[in-house]
């Protein structure tokens, strides 16, 4: 199955926030390099990963509690 690769313009779109937030206060915090957005070619454009965010937003929400990311992905549940 393909991945859609979005603009941060777009991810905002999809998601209902506002560009800047996405910047400042989601990328690294929430949304993890190699998980929901990649830098192609090692280059500064990010391109974010669709599929692993809504995801991954329906996953957290469906959770209670403390939820830690992994280096690989993956969440630890608390």
């Amino acid at each position: 199955m393909p991945l859609t690769y979005l603009t941060t313009e777009e991810l905002a779109q999809r998601i209902k926030y506002d560009v800047r937030t996405i910047r400042d206060r989601l990328k690294d915090s929430v949304l993890l390099e190699g998980r929901h957005y990649i830098r192609p070619f090692g280059g500064r454009k990010t391109l974010y990963i669709w599929e692993h965010i809504e995801a991954d937003m329906g996953r957290r929400s469906s959770q209670s509690g403390v939820a830690i990311p992994l280096v690989g992905g993956g969440m630890i549940y608390g």
